[in-house]
């Protein structure tokens, strides 16, 4: 990275051109396809005046430069504090300290406001509840076949007297048996069937190249791990029968079972499963880099090296010592490696079929050639999980069908999973159809919730869904490059002028400008827009990692502020991060004592909202901008667009809710454009879709978010990374 007097010379360069472009002289737009400027460090006694501030010395900048300084502006500080986090291996309390400390840095830098996580929303369906692993991290609780859903509705009081039975008997290995006896013993009829309802197809069926949810939720259900977490959010044996860690923690040795087949889509055997599928998915991995093998690099030995050219693929720490022993060497003591392997970065490859698609390996990947079809549809990938995907119609359905040779079949509860397509268009369409039978489960959103009160279907059958631990952000952007669809130059296109373009860049290259627009958010009225007014708080987030996602094992001493301070064994990941950011002075609350009944917690609140904190921080950063000859005024605001769902009712809502709190906050000294997309399409490609930052259409991103990998909070810190290795540093406009 960069010196910081190099960052802040770049800084004053950037704002005086752009000042020139925000009172309508012509200054060029940087190309991105420039050559890169000098990386010559300034001498110590330089200042950033010094520094040379002509237009032409900023568009020697490519992208990469461009992002690199707009990444070091304003996450250096949260680099710095998270390297040392993650160099922290021996003293597990210590590491999580540190990444405490880098997380209020994180927030502190406003380049992201939380909003909240999945669930925590009214709900009324016939699926029992607990029947999926609660566990945050990786892929299991998208898991589907340990389900037992019902014909009927299932009542409150039932819910309530299984989710109290399931804290009884959870760890025991009892619950599901109790479940389905309960629900017979009370009137129920179970069935074999499960209807879902999802938004998006996937854009690949290759697990092992992709980082999106949407591609990865459907795929799971296609196949096996080493390991699975099971609805007590106990670890279990998959493919791995047992297994075996050395002394140093470095060396862990599997043992696959042995005669267990892929199949096809049709269900014909194709291929044994040995411990080579496991060396082959990984290498694949590695080859398709499709934004998770960050993951894999950091634990594996040469894994990095492999990806960078340095090595062959045979000095990579992942062997097949026979066809029933497989082992993964480690760069370190990772006390969480056994969390990550029930996520996609580690799922198993049959070689063979993979080969028979037109795949092959190292430097002879090549996914644009006309013989490679692996992932390209449900029928060019192999299966060796619980499900078989039966058919798929783009934006229609998916439909699953229990895989009959699979190797546990005692725990396949549900035989026949439905997918049905619904983009939002339709407020009530979800409810009534899961009134008619038609879907086993739906969220209730506000016109919905209207309707079932009005039919008479609320009290007798609502519920709170549980939240998870994905952590949803409105994303801002500090390098904004495109103002139209990266796939679709007619589609999201911004109504911004020219000045207003290179005005809103400069602004949100400020961090008391962003924090400010964190701080004007009522997200309690925004989060309404969709959950209603009585659950708008039910979800909501104050941080990226959640507050109680790990605690410390021992009491720990830190110097927080400048003062020494004892956080004892037990204490939250959340009370730390509080700790740091009052330390800070922040404002900010993320972390509440008295919440979950009294356990702690950095949800169900907003510690963010605070009006005349946003006010005097935009007087701030108006002052700062100022001194480079910029004006921010009514006369003079900065204008930044919001990409809105127009489809979704609710979506569109928060996004004229967003609007509404940032403009009363300020004066009209900043303007919101609501950029209402008109198909899902189009929201996603604006939002979601790109493949770097330079692609993202957008000021503001309310649509991403992020679930961990594992129980670690570096699984969420990890994603702002720079240089193209943090997945979320995209969101932000860099890399």
């Amino acid at each position: 990275m960069k010196s910081m007097k190099k960052i802040l010379a770049l800084v004053l360069a950037l704002t005086m051109v752009l000042s020139l472009a925000a009172f309508g002289n012509n200054a060029k737009t940087p190309s991105n396809n420039q050559t890169p400027a000098n990386d010559q460090q300034p001498a110590d006694d330089q200042t950033p005046a010094d520094e040379p501030k002509t237009w032409d010395d900023l568009s020697s900048l490519d992208y990469e430069g461009q992002s690199t300084a707009a990444y070091d502006e304003a996450l250096n500080e949260f680099y710095s504090l998270y390297q040392t986090a993650s160099a922290e291996i021996e003293d597990i309390d210590k590491r999580f300290v540190l990444m405490a400390e880098a997380e209020a840095k994180l927030l502190e830098a406003g380049v992201m406001l939380p909003t909240g996580r999945n669930g925590g929303n009214y709900a009324i369906g016939r699926l029992a509840p607990r029947t999926a692993t609660s566990i945050g991290w990786g892929y299991d609780a998208d898991r589907q076949h340990s389900f037992i859903a019902a014909n009927e509705l299932i009542k409150k009081a039932d819910r309530t007297a299984m989710t109290e039975k399931y804290k009884e008997l959870k760890g025991t290995g009892e619950y599901l048996a109790w479940a389905k006896q309960y629900l017979t013993d009370n009137g129920y009829t179970l069935t074999d069937t499960y209807n879902y309802v999802y938004s998006s197809d996937p854009q690949t069926w290759d697990v092992m190249a992709t980082s999106q949810q949407a591609d990865a939720e459907p795929i799971v259900q296609t196949f096996c791990g080493l390991v699975e977490y099971d609805v007590e959010d106990v670890l279990q044996p998959a493919l791995a029968e047992s297994w075996e860690v050395s002394d140093d923690g470095l060396t862990y040795t599997f043992h696959i079972r042995q005669g267990l087949k892929w199949y096809d889509q049709q269900g014909r055997e194709v291929a044994d499963v040995k411990a080579d599928d496991f060396v082959a998915g990984f290498q694949h991995m590695l080859d398709a880099a499709g934004g998770l093998e960050y993951l894999a690099t950091d634990v594996i030995v040469n894994a990095a090296e492999y990806i960078e050219g340095a090595v062959d693929f045979s000095e990579v720490g992942v062997k097949a010592l026979d066809d029933a022993t497989l082992q993964y060497t480690l760069k370190r003591n990772v006390n969480y490696f056994m969390s990550m392997l029930s996520y996609g970065v580690f799922a198993p490859l049959s070689r063979s079929f993979y080969e028979s698609q037109g795949g092959k390996f190292g430097e002879e990947f090549a996914p644009n050639d006309e013989s490679y079809t692996y992932g390209k549809g449900p029928n060019s990938i192999a299966y060796c999980g619980p499900y078989l995907i039966t058919g798929w119609t783009e934006k229609n359905s998916i439909t699953f069908e229990a895989n009959p040779n699979y190797w546990n079949p005692d725990h396949v509860n549900v035989k026949y999973i439905n997918w049905k397509y619904d983009d939002g268009s339709d407020a009530t369409r979800t409810y009534k159809e899961c009134i008619a039978g038609n879907l086993t489960s739906v969220g209730l959103n506000s016109s919905a919730l209207k309707l079932c009160r009005e039919e008479g279907n609320f009290e007798d059958y609502y519920y709170i869904s549980a939240t998870d631990s994905t952590a949803f952000q409105v994303f801002f952007n500090i390098n904004r490059t495109a103002y139209a669809n990266f796939n679709d130059a007619t589609a999201g296109i911004s109504a911004k002028t020219d000045d207003q373009k290179a005005l809103a860049k400069v602004a949100m290259r400020n961090a008391n400008f962003r924090l400010a627009i964190c701080k004007s958010i009522d997200r309690g009225n925004w989060n309404a827009q969709r959950k209603g007014d009585e659950l708008a708080l039910n979800s909501m987030c104050n941080s990226y990692t959640p507050g109680n996602f790990v605690s410390l094992s021992n009491d720990y001493t830190a110097d927080v502020g400048g003062q020494s301070v004892t956080f004892p064994a037990g204490t939250y990941y959340g009370e730390i991060l509080q700790a740091y950011l009052d330390a800070d002075g922040a404002g900010l609350k993320v972390w509440d004592p008295a919440g979950n009944d009294g356990l702690g917690s950095g949800d169900s609140f907003d510690g963010w909202y605070d009006v005349e904190g946003a006010k005097a921080l935009m007087d701030k950063a108006i002052a700062e901008i100022a001194e480079y000859g910029i004006e921010i005024s009514a006369e003079n605001p900065v204008v930044l667009d919001y990409a809105a769902y127009a489809v979704n009712e609710g979506m569109l809502n928060q996004g004229y809710a967003f609007k509404q709190s940032v403009e009363a906050a300020f004066d009209g000294k900043v303007i919101v454009n609501v950029v209402e997309h008109p198909d899902a399409d189009s929201y996603y490609n604006a939002c979601y879709y790109f493949t770097n930052g330079a692609e993202a259409n957008y000021d503001f991103n309310p649509f991403s978010g992020w679930g961990p990998d594992y129980g670690d909070p570096s699984t969420y810190l990890d994603t702002f990374r720079p240089n193209y290795e943090g997945y979320m540093a995209k969101s932000i406009g860099v890399f």
